[in-house]
């Protein structure tokens, strides 16, 4: 008879869902991967947020009443990086989101041992790490271009770009999570379009009519643009924008828990 060299129950099988944490990173990093390598995604997300920082940056098309003296870099860089949280959080998340419940992935990794929350997580992680790239992608041009931003409001601007990306993050699965996903490309598309135009992003709330500036203001998309301006301009914390974009960021968060679909 042969004396096994190991210990007896070193083979013994140990099912049991894995560490958490594991978990979330993984699922995270193949999230990111996929955005990644989706040439729409980066075309979305990085190519126009860029062509249009360094064709507003460069082509004298901007109200010079919205300048005030500033550096037409640094009036426009705030609304880029706004736009670019957008499209990657928001835009991004929703439509991949509707097109994996409609292949049936969901249904599939929800019989995984992974939780639905962090399914959830997961992809905010993701988005977090695609709008870092964003960032500092854009932060190089920008500055290439002449951008100087106020170092005192550095640390406020990296808050509201986190509190943006999971504001924006949870109205994605808030969308992606309960319409078909034809519907989730058009809607998610026009909303990127209002919010651009009308949404507090190139059009500062001083230039529209009053009524309607006040309602911007208390638009996602306004607030993180008013917020990081501020930051970056003025190198002051705005806290009416981090309130909007908490508020929206739990309504939202509170309702896709419930309306989420899996197919």
């Amino acid at each position: 008879m042969t004396t096994s060299p190991f210990p007896a129950g070193t083979f013994t099988p140990a099912p049991g869902r894995g560490r958490l944490g594991r978990m979330l990173l993984t699922h995270a990093r193949v999230e990111t991967a996929l955005t990644l390598r989706h040439g729409e995604q980066i075309l979305l997300t990085l190519l126009i947020p860029l062509a249009m920082l360094i064709g507003l940056s460069l082509l004298d098309i901007l109200p010079a009443g919205d300048l005030a003296g500033m550096e037409r870099v640094d009036w426009i860089t705030p609304r880029i990086l706004t736009l670019a949280v957008l499209s990657s959080a928001f835009t991004g998340q929703a439509i991949a989101l509707s097109f994996d419940r409609r292949y049936g992935v969901l249904k599939r990794l929800s019989a995984t041992a992974l939780p639905r929350w962090l399914l959830v997580a997961g992809r905010l992680v993701a988005a977090l790490v695609v709008v870092a790239l964003q960032v500092l992608v854009l932060g190089v041009v920008a500055a290439l271009l002449g951008w100087s931003p106020s170092t005192a409001g550095i640390a406020f601007a990296v808050a509201l770009v986190v509190l943006g990306t999971v504001c924006f993050g949870a109205l994605g699965v808030l969308l992606g999570g309960a319409l078909r996903a034809e519907a989730v490309l058009a809607l998610a598309n026009i909303v990127w379009f209002v919010l651009l135009l009308a949404g507090g992003i190139l059009m500062v709330p001083s230039a529209l009519p009053d009524t309607y500036a006040a309602i911007v203001t208390f638009l996602p998309s306004g607030a993180l643009a008013e917020g990081l301006h501020a930051a970056l301009v003025d190198g002051t914390f705005s806290g009416a924008s981090c309130a909007v974009l908490a508020c929206w960021a739990a309504v939202a968060a509170a309702v896709a828990a419930k309306t989420t679909k899996l197919t």
